[in-house]
């Protein structure tokens, strides 16, 4: 797990450089669509805050009192939060004329409940 989420981090990073050309060229559809812009930017924070997140709890999943079957599900609950939330953020504006997130957003949402279920789950394991 920890290894597909150091295989993210260029990712992260040229989605970080895309938006700052976004922003230096002033691409139509980013800076004037303070909605899109606005959840783009979300985006990409979130997958940069979450990804190192979740590297740090990696290592405290293995110290869980857990079973290995809710490991394995900690886990995926929390390294599948760096990538839905952002997915959600990013696609729910994909066209630059969109003003409001499509049904997409709920990508996010679905991030959330994963990261907290498996955060909540993985401080239950440790106590």
């Amino acid at each position: 797990m920890a290894g597909v989420l150091l295989i993210t981090v260029p990712t992260i990073v040229f989605g970080g450089v895309s938006l700052l050309t976004f922003l230096m060229r002033n691409v139509p559809g980013y800076r004037d669509n303070p909605v899109r812009r606005g959840l783009w930017r979300a985006g990409h924070a979130h997958a940069g805050v979450l990804v190192l997140f979740a590297l740090v709890a990696m290592l405290y999943v293995d110290q869980a009192a857990l079973p290995e079957g809710v490991r394995t599900l900690t886990r995926v609950l929390i390294v599948a939060a760096p990538v839905l939330m952002p997915l959600g953020f990013f696609l729910s504006v994909a066209r630059p004329g969109d003003t409001r997130p499509n049904k997409l957003i709920w990508l996010a949402v679905a991030g959330g409940v994963g990261l907290a279920a498996g955060t909540l789950t993985l401080g239950i394991g440790l106590l």
